[in-house]
């Protein structure tokens, strides 16, 4: 697919003035393509639509941060995004800031591929199944229940199609896609997978049991994540996070509903580089 015109989204911290973004920009439209810089949080919540029409690429100037809210602003278009990493060794920005002219001509030349990655849908709903308003959303990595302030114990019960599965005390729950078992999971003990793997992680947040284990889940199964009251009778204290967005706040009886997307996340791959060999580097860098 010939890509003739770009969106560059950049983090504002490590592209403070743009000038990194101006350049690549320049870089482009000397080649004949057409390119636009997202200055502002308007242009940024607005293009959605320009994407779904006339957009053949998102550039992404940052870290896997900034890839994950490119994949928010993404899904539903089908408009491949290409990561350029502004920061420490990442997993979903691949291009390194100082190769990013060549991998920009490999982009022009169409030497690349696209790797398709899966998304969840999640939704909160109150103890009668009415959904909330405005707390639908998309994750390309995870969808994570955690508490809120102070030391609470969360107490929930987890259901996998309509099934009852266990019941949980723990700090929180990570439900997470392949492409995030190298993030949040990963740090709470969760296994590695694969990043193009269609599959559902489950990893509990320092439960309160000797069975820790985290739980492999098809990715057709729909889990249903039911918050119960704290065994103190306070109120509960509990946030749910969609990609670490801005949270949720949770109450006693509230569901959350997490299933996988329709949509995927498109990703422009250029390295003829493993996953495997990439862990290794990241390991490497640790």
């Amino acid at each position: 697919m010939s890509i003739e015109r770009f969106f560059i989204l950049a983090n504002r911290a490590k592209d403070k003035d743009h000038q990194f973004s101006e350049k690549v920009c320049a870089f482009l439209q000397e080649r004949g393509k057409i390119c636009q810089v997202l200055y502002t949080e308007e242009e940024r919540r607005g293009v959605r639509e320009q994407l779904r029409i006339s957009a053949d690429c998102l550039l992404v100037l940052g870290g896997d941060g900034t890839v994950l809210e490119a994949a928010h602003i993404c899904a539903g278009t089908g408009t491949p995004i290409l990561g350029i990493n502004l920061g420490n060794l990442g997993y979903l920005a691949e291009i390194d800031s100082n190769s990013w002219k060549e991998a920009l001509l490999c982009v022009l030349e169409g030497s690349y591929e696209i790797e398709s990655r899966m998304m969840l849908d999640g939704s909160v709903s109150g103890p009668d199944l009415y959904m909330y308003p405005e707390t639908y959303g998309h994750a390309l990595n995870d969808i994570v229940v955690t508490r809120g302030s102070g030391l609470q114990i969360l107490q929930f019960n987890v259901y996998v199609d309509g099934q009852f599965l266990n019941r949980y005390n723990a700090d929180g729950v990570i439900i997470s896609t392949a492409t995030g078992s190298t993030a949040y999971n990963m740090s709470a003990g969760g296994p590695i997978v694969e990043p193009k793997a269609r599959l559902i992680l489950m990893t509990p947040i320092s439960p309160h049991t000797l069975n820790n284990r985290s739980i492999i889940l098809s990715s057709s199964d729909k889990i249903v994540i039911e918050m119960l009251p704290p065994r103190n009778g306070k109120e509960l204290s509990a946030e749910c996070f969609f990609d670490g967005g801005s949270g949720v706040s949770l109450k006693s009886g509230d569901r959350i509903n997490i299933s996988s997307s329709v949509g995927t996340t498109r990703l422009i791959r250029i390295r003829k580089q493993s996953f495997l060999q990439t862990l290794h580097r990241k390991f490497y860098s640790i």
